[in-house]
């Protein structure tokens, strides 16, 4: 049974290819989505499109705090006294490092799900961006630390 997991491994989500791995996954990963994503047996029977969804769905969450914190200002000035307005900047601020640590953890389940492994360093913990065996990586582009050979980069440089 592998023991390792990445950094921002969900806690209540089981190692994966331990037994009870895609249970706890599935169950976890309907908590991060919105509700109504229950009513779609799909994505209970295949976990690798619930990881799917949800990483869509926190990345637009994301960006939607993001925006709603650059906008929070001038759109709650008029109506809300200072220190309110700084109140809601703050729960931007907590609530998108909260929706970053979960969009973390969502692509490390889903690339499990996907039948990546997991391997450490010497220290114990994960190198970023470290793939184990069995690593997927999309088709069509070099591998890790490889360089697309041939193209032409501006300035006439081939590489």
């Amino acid at each position: 049974m592998p023991a390792h997991v990445p950094p921002g491994w969900p806690a209540g989500v089981h190692p994966p290819g331990s037994d009870g791995f895609e249970a706890t996954a599935v169950a976890w990963l309907l908590d991060v989505v919105p509700p109504d994503y229950r009513l779609y047996g799909v994505l209970r029977r295949h976990p690798v499109a619930l990881a799917t969804m949800a990483r869509h769905h926190l990345a637009a969450a994301v960006q939607g705090a993001r925006q709603g914190y650059r906008m929070a200002s001038t759109e709650l000035t008029q109506t809300l006294p200072p220190h309110a307005v700084d109140a809601v900047l703050t729960a931007y601020r907590r609530e998108g490092r909260r929706l970053v640590a979960a969009s973390r953890s969502v692509e490390v389940v889903e690339r499990a799900l996907r039948g990546e492994t997991f391997r450490p360093k010497m220290d114990g913990r994960l190198a970023p961006g470290q793939r184990g065996r069995g690593a997927i990586t999309a088709p069509g582009r070099p591998g890790r630390g490889g360089r697309a050979r041939g193209r032409v980069r501006p300035g006439g440089r081939t590489g």
